[in-house]
């Protein structure tokens, strides 16, 4: 079970131009700086919350405060309601079919970019975890 959190945080990839103009979108919406932003590479940072690295390379994982962790698409609802201004995101995955469209999106954009994890593709690391389940 991971280790509880005092503020949402968001683990990433920091060697990936995409994840990292991501972190700088959501860093500049956080204007209340109410989430933690840490790389996937800082692994002192995220040996604590007992998430595996393959995991942690495959797509970018949010842990809240109480433990629950989310992964890939499964974590923009989630983001959308930490941020001001973005809530409409939670209430746009609650309509029928989108939360599934999003996951293989996300899925794919992820396959396609390079992982810095032994350098191999995201493609041939394990499957992420995801809907807020807890990782095993």
């Amino acid at each position: 079970m991971p280790v509880r959190t005092d503020a949402p945080t968001l683990i990433y990839d920091g060697e990936c131009g995409l994840c990292l103009r991501a972190v700088e979108r959501l860093r500049r919406w956080d204007r209340e700086h109410r989430l933690r932003y840490i790389p996937f590479q800082d692994e002192g940072a995220v040996r604590r919350f007992e998430l595996p690295l393959p995991a942690l390379a495959a797509a970018m994982h949010l842990i809240l405060p109480d433990g629950r962790v989310f992964a890939g698409a499964d974590a923009v609802p989630e983001l959308g309601r930490l941020l001001p201004g973005k809530r409409w995101w939670a209430w746009g995955f609650a309509l029928p079919g989108v939360r599934p469209l999003a996951r293989r999106v996300y899925a794919r954009v992820a396959r396609s970019r390079r992982c810095a994890v032994r350098g191999l593709p995201a493609s041939e690391l394990p499957e992420q975890i995801g809907g807020g389940r807890k990782p095993v």
